[in-house]
């Protein structure tokens, strides 16, 4: 059986708990055949980020156009651009491929440390256009113009609520002229959530991939993560890692809610 081919344009992350890391090793546990096309160097740990180098735009053009005029794809994950040249070159190339795209707006780091900057942050209009589905978590939906400025553009948007306060942990999925949902969890108390969403938008694309509906892709995305919280290996000494292959369980099988 040919597996779901999942591109992920990311930046790495030499820590290997987010970027383009935690996306291939996600994509593979969940039954993927993972494809990079890497958008920034990252010198990074669960203490912050050291150093960025971003890849020039064209070299990220090609890479996604090697990878899509040879293998092809069945899903797009978008995280960290880096520069507003590549979320225009990354648009320019996914314009018009009817591919299932999930857009992870990276904007600040689990750290702390800032990704993008005012003018990447204009850039990703086009990018909210074309996706699937956007996943911010807080502060980026409130960048990106709140709730009230993702309806007026018609984005259909995951608005993630880890970082708001209180016990219960609320994920709103948001579509053009349909009725939210929303999905309430109790709050794993963990400091280890390197690489959250990274993960959760990576595991999204699999599953869309694989010929799921984005509910239940959300659904699924949701309870691997949740998994890999709970199954953290304790590692480094600030932010960690998700224990993504100690405990997090493929999502397959029949869909759950």
């Amino acid at each position: 059986m040919t597996p779901p081919r999942i591109l992920t344009i990311a930046g790495s992350d030499s820590s290997g708990g987010a970027g383009i890391q935690a996306d291939l090793k996600t994509i593979t546990l969940l039954g993927g055949y993972g494809m990079s096309a890497i958008t920034a160097l990252t010198a990074q740990n669960t203490t912050g980020v050291q150093g960025v180098e971003v890849v020039p735009a064209p070299f990220v053009a090609a890479q996604i156009a090697s990878c899509l005029d040879d293998i092809g794809a069945d899903a797009v994950k978008i995280g960290m651009l880096g520069s507003p040249a590549i979320a225009h070159a990354v648009a320019d190339r996914l314009e018009g491929s009817g591919l299932p795209i999930v857009f992870d707006p990276v904007m600040v780091a689990t750290t702390g440390a800032a990704l993008a900057d005012s003018a990447t942050i204009e850039a990703f209009e086009r990018l909210m256009l074309l996706a699937t589905l956007t996943t911010p978590n807080v502060p980026e939906l409130a960048a990106l113009g709140g709730a009230k400025g993702m309806a007026a553009r018609g984005i259909a948007y995951l608005a993630k609520g880890g970082d708001a306060p209180g016990a219960i942990v609320e994920d709103r999925l948001v579509r053009p002229g349909q009725p939210p949902r929303i999905w309430q969890d109790g709050r794993i108390e963990t400091r280890h959530t390197h690489g959250t969403g990274c993960t959760l938008a990576s595991a999204i694309a699999t599953l869309l991939g694989g010929g799921l509906p984005l509910e239940n892709a959300v659904s699924k995305a949701r309870i691997f993560v949740r998994n890999g919280l709970l199954a953290a290996p304790g590692l480094g000494r600030g932010n960690g890692p998700l224990g993504l292959f100690a405990g997090a369980t493929p999502a397959a099988g029949a869909p759950s809610d």
